[in-house]
């Protein structure tokens, strides 16, 4: 039985909405440890177990000191279940830096993992793009980056249906000359490993275009660019969908052509919507997490818990990490007796 450990802490619509996805996703037959205030989330329903945990660490700014100093946070609490075995997938809303943490230091990464990264699919209309790392890490170095392909194109190859993903690196320009020092670096590790590979292919570096023109079904880069070219992204769908309206409501003339395409535009802002998707997946630990965004309403947290699910019932942890493996693309010294420092995030 799959069982997902969800954090109701830091969301931004509070605990009860994350309590209502959670009812929602029961409904689809998931078993939930829901894990916080327990006054705030309602009665408990079949297929969910409440553990009173009310204290929330979502907003601290030094996650590192408040995950290891409070261990009765929600959060903690909700990844160590996973660590333990009675969950096999954590979800949280709201914040990255505890999940990330907390993940980190109770579910710890998966033998000879870099980093972990959150990869999301884009939702962008027809082409469909993974892009990682969406805020995991904002500094990488290239075996880093070499690791995140291939988790990007396990994760294609497992979740989308992908055969064979082509994989691309965010840069300003297409040329294999064109980018940073860590991009031109990386460039040449991945064009060198990926020869031949039946897990991938390389298809060079992605302009920013790139990402939204279906040239790549997964494209790489660092948590700071990534979270940037998302935010980016989602803003300028939402403001397109704003002055759509906009113009719909400004006439006579725009309100009839409104009324003749309002089914099209409602499913055009169905598939743009980022709920749709359920949050980025929190990939190269030892379990599986999803990261939901704060602002998610009930419909997307519930979404993001059966994603949680299918994740764990599809083995995505032990595709990627086989993905890693048969690459070479994994650390050769034994994770399991370095330093905390080092787990949350540090490079020997």
């Amino acid at each position: 039985m799959t069982v997902v450990a969800v954090d109701a802490n830091g969301a931004d619509l509070g605990p009860g909405e994350v309590a209502a996805g959670a009812r929602i996703a029961a409904q689809q037959g998931v078993e939930i440890l829901l894990f916080g205030p327990a006054a705030e989330l309602g009665p408990a329903v079949s297929g969910i177990e409440i553990v009173d945990a009310p204290i929330s660490i979502a907003k601290d700014p030094d996650p590192v000191r408040a995950v290891r100093g409070t261990p009765e946070a929600s959060i903690v609490q909700a990844a160590r279940a996973v660590a333990q075995g009675r969950a096999q997938a954590l979800v949280c809303n709201g914040s990255t830096g505890a999940a990330l943490v907390a993940g980190q230091l109770a579910i710890r990464r998966a033998p000879g993992v870099h980093r972990p990264a959150l990869a999301l699919t884009l939702p962008v209309p027809g082409r469909p793009v993974t892009l990682l790392d969406v805020g995991a890490n904002a500094d990488v170095r290239p075996e880093v980056l070499v690791q995140f392909a291939f988790m990007g194109a396990a994760y294609a190859s497992a979740m989308l249906g992908v055969a064979r993903p082509r994989v691309g690196l965010l840069s300003n320009g297409s040329e294999a000359e064109r980018g940073s020092q860590l991009v031109l670096e990386t460039h040449a590790r991945l064009a060198a490993q990926c020869a031949g590979s039946d897990a991938l292919m390389f298809v060079g570096n992605v302009e920013g275009s790139g990402l939204t023109q279906g040239v790549a079904d997964v494209v790489v880069t660092d948590g700071f660019t990534g979270n940037v070219a998302l935010k980016l992204v989602e803003g300028v769908s939402q403001a397109t969908l704003g002055a759509i309206r906009d113009v719909a409501l400004g006439s006579m003339r725009g309100r009839v052509g409104g009324l003749l395409l309002q089914s099209g535009l409602r499913a055009f802002r169905e598939e743009i919507d980022p709920e749709r998707l359920g949050g980025a997946y929190l990939l190269g630990l030892r379990q599986l997490g999803v990261l939901a965004h704060g602002s998610f309403t009930r419909h997307g947290i519930a979404r993001a818990i059966v994603r949680a699910r299918r994740g764990a019932e599809e083995d995505l942890v032990g595709r990627t990490h086989r993905a890693l493996e048969a690459a070479g693309a994994l650390r050769r010294h034994d994770l399991l007796s370095v330093s905390d420092d080092t787990v949350l995030g540090g490079d020997p």
